[in-house]
This record gives structure tokens, C-alpha cells and sequence, in this order.
């Protein structure tokens, strides 16, 4: 061992900041997929958009039809926009919530709601498949956590119910 506990010190250091990651949410994988984010806190000197020009390029693209994750991979591929909250002080949604362009229900939980109407057409046909009744299930327990905790963060109303049989209604 070195002098002084340095060696301890600095396995410690190293345990703690090795990063634990927690499980994935319906297997025990923990991945180690994430994004990178720039490392700077302030916008790239090369930027040349000014946040009220992104702002109205949002605004744009939400008005062309598409949805807020589509838009940041838009406006950094085609306009080399690293990051929106960055440079204009706030997010994608926040902006369109600003302006009132938000969908009603939000994105994730429509992409979830799309995925499970996907699974029923296809236990249908295939009423045999374990696998897919499965991730029927699955798909909705996240659905019923997601809308449970946007009742309670008020971004659906406390009267909205997930009914499976009337949701395609909510996607039209």
C-alpha cells in the first residue's frame, strides 16, 4: 500500500465514480447506451442561428408535422444545431409548450399507445405467440406508469382513463 491511504482514497474514488448504472426497467441488462452530450455549457462559437431564429425553426418543423424528438435530430443534422436548450435557455417541448403547438397527450406515451394497438393486430392473427402477449403486457404496465405519473405532474387531466378498446380514438 502507498503512504498517507492514497491507495485507498483513490480505489475508493474510482469505485464510487466507476458508473453504476441502474437496471433496464422489465430485464436485469444495465446498458451502456447513452448520449454525449458537448462538453461545454455554452454554444459553439461556429453557431450561427440566434435562439429566436431556432425558436421559430421549431415552431417550423412542428407545423410540417413533426414530433419534438424528431426535431432536435433534425435541426443538428440539417442545420448543425448541437443543442437547442443550450443556445436558446429551453427545451424543444418547452418551447412549443410556450406557443401552444404541444399535442395533447404527449409523445412517448402515443409511440407507447401505437405499440401496443401494433401488438393487439398481430395477437389477432397470431393468437398462439407467448412472446408477444408478453410484451403486450409490458407495454402496458409502462403504459399505466406513464399515465399515472403524468396525472400526477397534471399533464393529462385526472379524469383521463387508458382504455385499450377506445384508445386508437385519442391517436386520430
Amino acid at each position: 500500500m502507498l503512504e498517507d491511504g492514497s491507495f485507498l482514497t483513490t480505489f475508493f474514488t474510482l469505485y464510487a465514480n466507476r458508473g453504476a448504472t441502474m437496471a433496464r426497467m422489465h430485464s436485469r441488462k444495465k446498458g451502456k447506451s447513452r448520449s454525449a452530450k458537448p462538453a461545454k455549457k455554452q454554444a459553439p462559437s461556429w453557431q450561427i442561428y440566434k435562439p429566436k431564429e431556432i425558436e421559430l425553426l421549431v415552431v417550423k418543423l412542428t407545423k410540417e408535422g413533426q414530433k419534438p424528438s424528431r426535431i432536435g435530430l433534425h435541426l443538428r443534422d440539417t442545420y448543425g444545431i448541437v443543442d437547442v436548450k443550450m443556445i436558446t435557455g429551453k427545451s424543444i417541448t418547452q418551447i412549443l409548450q410556450e406557443r401552444k403547438l404541444l399535442p395533447k397527450i404527449p409523445e412517448d406515451l402515443t409511440s407507447l399507445i401505437k405499440k401496443e394497438i401494433l401488438i393487439r393486430k398481430h395477437l389477432e392473427e397470431n393468437h398462439k405467440d407467448e412472446t408477444a402477449k408478453r410484451g403486450l403486457t409490458l407495454t402496458t404496465s409502462k403504459i399505466r406508469r406513464l399515465v399515472k405519473y403524468y396525472k400526477k405532474s397534471e399533464v393529462l387531466p385526472l379524469d383521463w382513463k387508458y382504455d385499450p378498446s377506445k384508445v386508437s380514438i385519442f391517436l386520430e
